[in-house]
């Protein structure tokens, strides 16, 4: 059975105990799914319609993540609008919205993916809207229940140690899956939210320390990157659920109805993907 009040204060940043709670949200969502009501008297502000995506440099565009980002289009004609940044436009975001501490952190931000990241957590909590990934690309018109209330929206993922993959979308809702060999985080993409979600908040908080922090190589997937979002998720989580508040999050069930990520990108193959960079 799943306890919140048996995580003490600070147990996110313990990854065995952090996967082993997002395991318990997953689980306690099956059971007592949140009506839009009890949301929407908490959180009146829906996510804007406002689209953001990022690619660092304009002048090296890959064709390939062009018809990615081209497949959103159509959401303009649905009231959208679009925001697209670079390393350029979000330093320069950065530093008017907030203040040098932000503007430091994201200028010690080593590799795209990295300053991809922090932007997107800045631009969420300043304005809201949906946060996509560059080789994400739109499938239909499902998009649309990311809108229908005022929850944070993530997408939860599970990777499979023993069999180094990951664990299937829907394999991941199974109530007999176990956490053995397994991590179960969130994902930062995609990010559907209304401006200044508390977990959002908490998530830059989090990664500004870390990159302002003693480490000039901080690593990337626990500084700005899912773990840190996951890390946010779960500490405000577990006070929500000790309170008996109601959350105002939902874990995805359907986030590959609405975008499938394309893996088989140029850009993959070399420096410009954080897994290949030089530590």
């Amino acid at each position: 059975m799943f306890d919140p009040s048996a995580y003490s204060t600070g147990f996110e940043e313990d990854e065995p105990l952090r996967s082993g709670f997002i395991r318990g949200l997953i689980l306690h969502q099956l059971r007592q799914p949140l009506s839009v009501r009890e949301v929407e008297n908490k959180a009146p502000r829906a996510p804007p319609k406002t689209l953001v995506r990022f690619w660092h440099d304009p002048s090296d565009l890959p064709e390939d993540v062009k018809t990615c980002l081209d497949s959103w289009e159509t959401l303009r004609d649905q009231g959208f609008t679009f925001r697209m940044f670079d390393d350029a436009s979000a330093a320069t975001y950065i530093q008017g919205v907030f203040g040098s501490h932000e503007s430091r952190a994201f200028s010690l931000c080593r590799h795209p993916a990295m300053r991809s990241d922090y932007l997107r957590l800045c631009f969420m909590v300043a304005e809201g809207g949906l946060y996509v990934d560059a080789d994400d690309v739109l499938l239909g018109d499902a998009w649309k229940l990311l809108f229908a209330d005022a929850r944070l929206k993530l997408q939860p993922l599970c990777y499979d140690i023993a069999s180094s993959g990951m664990v299937p979308a829907s394999e991941i809702w199974r109530p007999d899956l176990t956490t053995a060999e397994r991590i179960f985080y969130v994902n930062n993409d995609p990010i559907a939210a209304p401006p200044g979600h508390p977990v959002l908040a908490r998530a830059l908080r989090r990664a500004t320390a870390r990159l302002l922090g003693a480490d000039p190589r901080p690593e990337i997937q626990s500084t700005t990157g899912p773990g840190n979002l996951t890390a946010a998720l779960a500490a405000h989580a577990r006070e929500l659920l000790v309170a008996r508040s109601p959350l105002d999050f939902e874990l995805l069930h359907d986030w590959e109805a609405i975008a499938e990520t394309r893996w088989n990108l140029s850009y993959r193959n070399d420096g410009r993907n954080w897994r290949n960079m030089d530590d």
